[in-house]
């Protein structure tokens, strides 16, 4: 698998892990020292970690939202050495995401999301 196949897998791992309550996939998908933030309107949110994110994955909160409409779109933009740049489309969020590659894989580091 080349890195830009492995970088969709990760993605695909976190976006349908929160949707289908798969704590697996979405810690598999986080690295540790994620930082994710919301952008809604004039509201930025207080900035989630990978803990929060399983943890809500674990209770059900993206089961709870998922949208009848759930395709979506993953482009990876920018792949350098270890560091890629992706923007995941779709009828609920846009996302921007950055990820690294470490030992174990391609892991999301950042994220910054709004409704759309």
């Amino acid at each position: 698998m080349d890195d830009e196949d492995a970088i969709v897998a990760t993605v695909k791992d976190y976006w349908e892990g929160w949707f289908a309550g798969d704590t697996l996939r979405t810690e598999r998908a986080l690295h540790p020292a994620l930082t994710k933030v919301g952008a809604d309107g004039a509201q930025i949110s207080a900035a989630m970690t990978a803990a929060d994110m399983i943890g809500w994955t674990r209770d059900g909160e993206g089961v709870a939202e998922k949208p009848a409409d759930f395709a979506y779109d993953v482009t990876v933009h920018e792949v350098c050495q270890r560091i890629a740049t992706v923007t995941v489309r779709s009828a609920i969020y846009r996302e921007y995401l950055h990820l690294v590659k470490t030992a174990t894989g391609w892991k999301i580091l950042n994220a910054l999301y709004v409704r759309v």
